[in-house]
Parts: C-alpha cells; structure tokens; sequence
C-alpha cells in the first residue's frame, strides 16, 4: 500500500513521521555538530508540526463522520475524559 500523498506531492503523513523519527534519532545520537543539530532540530519541529495538524484534521474528519456528529470516542480512549463517554 503507498503512502498517502497530497495533490502537491507533498510527503505523505507516514513519511513525515518516518523522517522526524530519523531526526530524533540523530540528535539523540549526539554526533551533529551544534549549526547542524539546530537545522536538523528546526526541519523537525516544522515535521512535528505537519503530523500534528494532520491528525487533528483527521480527528475532526472522524467526528464528522459519526452519526449524530457528537463525540463518540471508543472505550478506554485516553484522549477522553470519562464524562464525556457516550
């Protein structure tokens, strides 16, 4: 199955996942040095960003799509407080 990709060709979300991993990676490896560590750490926080907003948008997209357009999260979602349980 391919990545999902947008109209632009822009990286799709599991790729943008896949390369901030790779990023984290590298800091936590510690053998950048400091201008390239603070490149590295930017282009990270701009994928984190990206993958951050793309779930939110995925979220919403998903409560729209319930029956009654309320919020409905599984059982034992941690995202949920538990009064808020259908």
């Amino acid at each position: 199955m391919a990545a999902e990709k947008t109209k632009d060709d822009e990286p799709g979300f599991d790729e943008r996942l896949a390369a901030l991993e790779r990023i984290v990676a590298e800091l936590e490896d510690g053998g950048l040095g400091l201008e390239a560590a603070i490149g590295r750490y930017q282009e990270g926080i701009g994928l984190l960003k990206s993958c951050h907003g793309t779930l939110e948008a995925t979220r919403k997209r998903v409560l729209e799509l319930t029956e009654d357009g309320g919020e409905r999260p599984l059982e034992g979602d941690p995202d949920f407080p538990d009064d808020r349980r259908a």
